[in-house]
């Protein structure tokens, strides 16, 4: 599996000792505001499981992000494939960081690493962005990283209950339209 460096952060498989706060900002409700619920311990340390197992068998997906310096687990990033029942297949692009870790650049400072693994080591053609129409702090990473929207895409998430998590928005960028 693939660790990537950038100059704060380490990208890295998941280790025991991320469990505890990734847990934390799973039960954090400013954290989950666009994904649903907040989760509990068992729901967290599952999720783990999952990313690891996947990461096993495509040797890639949701890696742990740790701040280089201290080794602070500040969240995870990477990338994933699209859920079925979505209406567009491919592999999108994603974070989720502490709030203690918010304003600082490293959501797209580890986007941009994901995004570089994605095109020159997984070779893909495109990546895609998803996320609620209301998450816009997540558009802004989403737009410094290069990607664009076109309205046209956007969709209502099948799996969200009605409200405010089921309209959301498409972003993309082509592997040749990186800067």
């Amino acid at each position: 599996m693939a660790e990537l460096h950038t100059d704060r952060l380490v990208l890295r498989r998941w280790q025991e000792s991320d469990l505890e706060p990734w847990a934390s900002m799973n039960a954090d409700p400013e954290v989950r505001e666009h994904l649903g619920d907040v989760l509990t311990r068992a729901q967290s340390d599952a999720s783990v499981a999952q990313f690891q197992s996947e990461f096993d068998q495509r040797g890639y997906g949701w890696w742990a992000v740790q701040l280089q310096a201290t080794g602070e687990f500040l969240g995870f990033a990477g990338l994933d494939r699209v859920d079925a029942g979505m209406p567009f297949t491919g592999v999108e692009i994603g974070w989720r960081l502490a709030r203690s870790a918010w304003g600082q650049g490293y959501a797209t400072e580890a986007a941009l690493a994901g995004l570089s693994f994605g095109f020159e080591t997984l070779e893909l053609p495109e990546i895609l962005a998803v996320t609620t129409a209301t998450n816009f702090r997540s558009q802004a990473v989403m737009r410094r990283i290069g990607m664009t929207r076109d309205p046209a895409d956007d969709f209502d998430d099948p799996t969200a209950p009605e409200g405010p998590l089921r309209p959301n928005v498409l972003y993309r960028i082509a592997r040749g339209e990186r800067a």
